[in-house]
């Protein structure tokens, strides 16, 4: 009887949930929008109750200074008593006369008050806009402080300051939701990334000694003068395919190392880095005919002396062997403009198309996607030079010369 295989079990769901579970009453929570709803509900309240106080006292004053009787009864005579009817003047006058200087007169002080009001809630509007938008100005600096806290705490992660945190402290609300899922998020990177200096630091051993051990015993059996010539062929091809792993593991671990960014810099001349550099491959340029020249003037940047060296030998050395045969050069030029250090290393050879540049700078990936096979290296050159130039915050690029061969242009913050 055929046995019926079981279902497969479903995997496990993840247990860590960056959510919060909200309490009984999820409409008491002081979030932001109620805080900022009633922040700015009361403002508005305030300063409405202001408004209307200062305009009830104004027309109040200028009610009182326009009530004011413009005229006088004195020893039965008429006296103008007001400065707003100048056009009223005392005497004998008829009832007409009178009742008409009265009303010219009522209505000119009424004039009057109504523009002094007006003029004088103006100066108020004025004065209650400019501490409306100081306070405002305060208050609204209070409440987004928590987003500025979070925004340094992000910069100071960008530079691979993983142990910072927020530790948001206040109300229960979404900022500090939002803090404290941030620095969750932190702990799980950094874990992740001692978890890869780890590997990479165990890697580096484990791969390293056997390679080690291996070029030994094949340079101890080549030392053997009594060793037959196929033997000693093979241990040459052997120990050239040791080299190249050895190159090979180099490569990936240094990658490995210059993707985060330089935590501890010290002041660098990046002249004297692409002289020691060019001192590094002088042999090989002569063995091949290739002249080496440029002026190399100072440069100082911040940043690892031994990777960016990495970056100036790692050129240099492409631009001497993937050159033209006969009359070939090598321009390695030092200088500083516009608040950047620049490295200029400048090469014939063949011709480079445009389109195959940017394919330059990707893992093991050569012109005319030449893999493997080559004694020219492990294709990772360009990769470990973008790399570390990406840790010191900057950047590399390559450009196709006229007649042949790169310009690869390095630019590094001073």
């Amino acid at each position: 009887m055929p046995v019926t295989p079981a279902p497969p079990v479903a995997p496990p769901k993840p247990t860590w949930d960056p959510g919060q579970v909200e309490g009984p009453f999820p409409w008491l929570r002081p979030t932001i929008r109620i805080r900022l709803t009633l922040l700015y509900g009361g403002m508005f309240l305030i300063a409405g109750i202001l408004l209307l106080s200062i305009i009830y006292l104004l027309a109040a004053q200028a009610l009182r200074q326009g009530n004011a009787l413009p005229f006088q009864i004195v020893g039965g005579q008429v006296k103008v008593s007001s400065t707003n009817c100048p056009g009223v003047m005392g005497g004998p006058l008829e009832p007409e006369q009178f009742n008409a200087a009265v009303n010219q007169c009522v209505l000119e002080q009424r004039r009057h008050a109504l523009d002094d009001l007006l003029s004088r809630s103006l100066m108020a509007l004025l004065g209650l806009s400019i501490i409306a938008f100081a306070f405002g100005y305060a208050m609204a600096g209070r409440v987004l402080s928590p987003l500025g806290k979070i925004t340094r705490t992000a910069r100071r992660v960008v530079g691979s300051d993983l142990t910072r945190r927020i530790e948001l402290d206040g109300p229960d609300d979404e900022l500090k939701e939002l803090a404290d899922t941030f620095d969750e998020m932190l702990d799980r990177l950094e874990r992740a990334f001692t978890a890869q200096q780890r590997f990479v630091a165990n890697a580096s051993h484990e791969l390293r000694t056997p390679l080690a051990i291996n070029r030994t015993l094949l340079e101890v059996h080549l030392s053997d003068p009594g060793a037959p010539v196929e033997l000693q062929q093979l241990g040459k091809t052997l120990l050239a395919t040791n080299e190249r792993s050895e190159q090979l593991v180099e490569g990936l671990l240094l990658l490995a190392r210059s993707e985060n960014q330089i935590v501890e810099r010290k002041p660098v001349d990046l002249a004297e880095v692409a002289s020691r550099a060019v001192d590094q491959v002088r042999g090989e340029a002569e063995a091949k005919g290739v002249e080496i020249r440029g002026e190399r003037a100072p440069a100082v940047v911040q940043g690892n002396g031994v990777l960016l060296e990495r970056i100036a030998l790692n050129l240099v050395q492409n631009a001497v062997r993937y050159n033209v045969p006969e009359g070939g050069w090598v321009e390695v030029v030092t200088e500083a403009q516009h608040d950047q250090a620049v490295l200029l290393v400048s090469n014939t050879g063949p011709v480079v198309p445009a389109y195959e540049v940017d394919n330059l700078f990707e893992p093991f990936r050569r012109l005319r996607t030449e893999r493997t096979g080559s004694d020219k290296g492990v294709g990772l050159g360009l990769s470990i030079a973008r790399s570390v130039a990406r840790a010191h915050g900057g950047r590399i690029q390559a450009m196709p010369r006229e007649g042949g061969g790169l310009v690869m242009r390095v630019t590094l913050p001073l």
